[in-house]
């Protein structure tokens, strides 16, 4: 295992890593000047534009910590040579705390249930108040922040301590600890979908809402996961350490999840559909309607029927480009399905692309890339300190 485990395959050239990193940050502080200006050119547009590109990264970020727990859960081995990565996306989450802000003082412009003179003329929404008023919401965002800082930093910090430490009791715990740190997970990423997304509506309701951002940001997370693997190796690392084995079970697990993902949209649609509850079919009715329908469309095709076809294969997961096509390909697919379920609320009568969307766009994910990337450039790129590394190592697939 030493031999695989050499210190050029495994330990990043801080040099070209920081500069990528600063490269990033300009990218980060130029789009986000374009942004401010359109804050204050259009303070709507811009809380719904930065909102989907808040959402969209925060989700990635979140599938890093999801995967992390998920090993740990399952006591898995092959996934080790990959698990860094994942370590790496969940401890960008601190830095959604700051990303936030724009969210939280566009409130008024977003959420309307804000508005003490809409409440006092919406009954149902005067119902809803006790949970639907600002400073609850807040505080809610703040305690989802610490449950997910604290997970994300707990797993990151204890797999780094056992690369000095070779203490395979740290994993033991690690294991223990990821049991409650699931139910903590799927409590508060269940809760940030209703207050972030699903209350930009708040006569509307799905309870399997929770699922289905789930299931779309564990997918998203699984593509960037392989993509940046992928990178990695391109750049010169991880040689003999990540092989087609390790990329064919990534590939697997983006075919399941294509197929979660489709299973749990579908039965959302078809339960509201047949219940046919105005409250409920509100939200599909806005999203059949002018280009919306289009858009609908594209998603049930895009994020499920081309995935599912070309994963479905053998052959296909066999060739990590093809995978990495694929990853790319869901990745464009989930950030569409993110501004599917947020933009309608601001465009009902159709899809109205707008400059702010890529500003927002460069902002939040110039920020997301330069962290992980930092943080990746900044300890070994395996945890070499994992008692199941050698397992990993010497993973071999099923076919």
């Amino acid at each position: 295992m030493e031999s695989m485990l050499k210190r050029e395959h495994v330990q990043p050239e801080a040099g070209a890593w920081n500069r990528t990193v600063a490269t990033l940050f300009v990218v980060a502080v130029v789009a986000a000047a374009a942004s401010a200006f359109g804050f204050f050119r259009d303070r709507e547009q811009f809380a719904f534009s930065y909102l989907v590109s808040f959402a969209f990264f925060l989700s990635l970020s979140l599938a890093g910590l999801f995967f992390v727990m998920l090993q740990h859960l399952t006591r898995a081995g092959w996934s080790v040579a990959v698990r860094r990565v994942a370590e790496s996306m969940g401890m960008t989450v601190p830095a959604f705390v700051i990303l936030f802000l724009p969210v939280a003082l566009g409130i008024h412009d977003l959420y309307h249930w804000s508005h003490a003179d809409v409440m006092e003329h919406d009954a149902l929404l005067r119902h809803k108040e006790p949970f639907l008023n600002s400073t609850f919401f807040l505080v809610r965002a703040a305690v989802y922040f610490v449950v997910w800082g604290v997970l994300a930093r707990y797993f990151y910090v204890t797999s780094v301590r056992q690369d000095q430490s070779r203490d395979p009791r740290l994993t033991v715990v690690m294991q223990r600890r990821s049991a409650p740190g699931m139910v903590l997970f799927a409590f508060t990423l269940t809760f940030m979908s209703f207050d972030w997304i699903m209350s930009l509506d708040p006569h509307w309701y799905s309870t399997i809402f929770g699922v289905y951002i789930f299931s779309g940001s564990a997918l998203a997370g699984f593509a960037v996961i392989f993509l940046v693997v992928r990178g990695v190796q391109g750049a010169g690392y991880l040689r003999d350490i990540v092989r087609l084995d390790h990329y064919r079970d990534l590939g697997r697990l983006l075919f399941a999840f294509t197929v979660f993902w489709a299973y749990i949209a579908f039965s959302q649609y078809f339960l509201i559909w047949y219940g046919n509850i105005p409250e409920e079919t509100v939200f599909f009715v806005d999203r059949l309607e002018g280009s919306w329908r289009a858009v609908t469309m594209v998603l049930a095709a895009g994020h499920f029927g081309v995935p599912f076809l070309l994963l479905m294969s053998r052959w296909t997961k066999n060739k990590p480009a093809i995978i990495g096509l694929m990853a790319v390909w869901i990745l464009v697919m989930h950030y569409l399905d993110v501004y599917w379920l947020i933009m309608p609320v601001l465009h009902r009568e159709g899809v109205r692309l707008n400059w702010m969307d890529f500003a927002c766009m460069g902002t939040v994910g110039a920020v997301f890339l330069a962290l992980l990337i930092r943080q990746l450039g900044s300890r070994p790129l395996v945890p070499v300190g994992d008692p199941r590394l050698a397992e990993s190592l010497r993973f071999q697939s099923d076919y």
